[in-house]
């Protein structure tokens, strides 16, 4: 079994197909149950985002794997398989691992170095754990991204350097505020009212990030009142439901919008009207949904600035340093030598595991040998009482362990080395172990793997 990635993201994919790759709570659950009954799937989690959306499964053969999910994303997301392709990009094995604990350390984000893929990727692997799609393998490798990513923010100042999209998407919208003076580098929405269209997990970051950056004001529109009244509240702003969409807008200076709704949630329309009861004060929408909140003909409208997912991209740009966040060439150095260590030491786990195997074999080789022995020696030593046999057999056993256990420690730790195989190999062929025997350690070992609990 190896691991799989197939996906694409805002790297590989404009945000208008991403907008329609993109998945609701439901439709997710639907797409992780059919991967993980696709034919040669064992394990799978989906991370599933305003920037990309990838499965990642444990898989026996890459071609029918690749093939059965491709297929089944283009399926969920309504997108021709051919008209999908193009945008998908394909991990495997070594460089699908690697791959991973990029992502959840951020590097592979929009914004450079961004914390909030991490909580993404937990999110992700419980979703996949409750609905019992993970295994044991993917949850092992889940773990480890989750442990890369905990050590590449606290380890290093790419959790300082690397704003997240929100603050980046609000420090642009920030920009274009008309002002009667420079607004102060820490409080750019100082004196501002900020509208936050939603109240899921964004838009609360949406809103705290708004109040840290100095808004005078915070009113959460939403279609349960009761969810913007409890994130209004936690923050002194206040409540209103869509059906007082209009006349929020017209008293806002930033309206923020990421419901992640189906449908347009402000359209051009609506707008209009907004802006003739505004008389021409300026507007500007910040959406940071996918699918678009705004209807996007809305950035044409006279005194309305638009700042999207494509905006925000082309800021940030896609590489260290750019952008907003500012993130240093020597904070991703440092955070890729922490994925090179991660990644190296799993590496060196898996060889060393990979001989436990011919080393359990030899044992129970040398084992059967002894107790050959001593049956053929118990039968020319009868005079002797069954204490003395056992003394015998106990002195027999303990030379044969002792004469093991320096080759077998020294070559699993020779083994966890490149070429780690080779050692194994030769034990192979030094004490002429039956292939058979060391084939019959491992399905045991993963009978006990798929009887385990989780």
């Amino acid at each position: 079994m190896t691991l799989l990635v197939v996906g694409l993201s805002h790297k590989s994919a404009p945000v208008g197909t991403l907008e329609r790759a993109a998945l609701g709570h439901d439709d997710l659950d639907k797409l992780r149950r059919d991967v993980f009954g696709a034919e040669h799937v064992s394990g799978t989690f989906i991370v599933s985002t305003c920037n990309r959306v990838e499965i990642y499964a444990e898989v026996d053969k890459f071609h029918g794997a690749l093939s059965a999910l491709s297929d089944l994303l283009a399926r969920h997301s309504g997108i021709a398989l051919a008209d999908l392709t193009p945008h998908l990009y394909v991990h495997y094995e070594d460089r699908a691992v690697q791959y991973l604990l990029d992502v959840t350390c951020g590097l592979e984000s929009m914004v450079i170095g961004e914390s909030q893929i991490l909580g993404q990727v937990r999110h992700a692997l419980g979703a996949a754990r409750e609905q019992e799609t993970l295994g044991r393998e993917l949850a092992g490798l889940g773990a480890l991204a989750l442990r890369t990513g905990k050590r590449a923010h606290a380890e290093t100042g790419i959790d300082r350097a690397g704003a997240n999209l929100v603050s980046v998407g609000i420090g642009l919208a920030a920009a274009q505020l008309p002002a009667a003076r420079p607004p102060a580098a820490d409080a750019p929405l100082d004196g501002r009212r900020v509208l936050v269209v939603g109240a899921g997990s964004m838009s609360a970051l949406a809103a705290t990030t708004a109040s840290r950056m100095g808004a005078a004001a915070i009113v959460v529109a939403n279609r349960t009142p009761e969810r913007a009244g409890r994130l209004a509240a936690a923050l002194g702003g206040e409540a209103a439901g869509l059906d007082g969409l209009p006349e929020a807008m017209q008293a806002a200076d930033l309206v923020i919008s990421c419901t992640g709704a189906a449908g347009v949630m402000i359209t051009r329309a609506a707008l209009i009207e907004v802006m003739a009861r505004r008389g021409g004060a300026p507007l500007v929408l910040l959406d940071l949904a996918l699918p678009r909140d705004v209807e996007p003909g809305a950035a044409a409208l006279a005194g309305i600035s638009l700042i999207d997912l494509d905006a925000i991209g082309a800021s940030a740009g896609s590489g260290p340093g750019a952008g907003p966040g500012g993130v240093s060439g020597e904070d991703v150095a440092a955070v890729r030598a922490i994925v090179a260590e991660e990644f190296a030491a799993r590496a060196s786990a898996a060889r060393a595991a990979s001989v436990t195997p011919t080393v359990v074999a030899l044992r129970a080789k040398a084992a059967q040998v002894v107790d050959a022995e001593l049956a053929r020696l118990s039968g020319r030593l009868s005079g002797l009482d069954d204490h003395a046999l056992g003394e015998i057999g106990y002195t027999v056993r303990r030379v044969v362990d002792k004469l093991l256990h320096a080759p077998t420690v020294r070559m699993k730790e020779l083994a966890s080395g490149p070429g780690g195989d080779g050692y194994a190999a030769a034990l192979r062929v030094l004490f002429d172990l039956d292939p058979k025997a060391i084939e019959a350690v491992i399905r045991a070992d993963v009978d006990v793997d798929r009887e385990a609990p989780e």
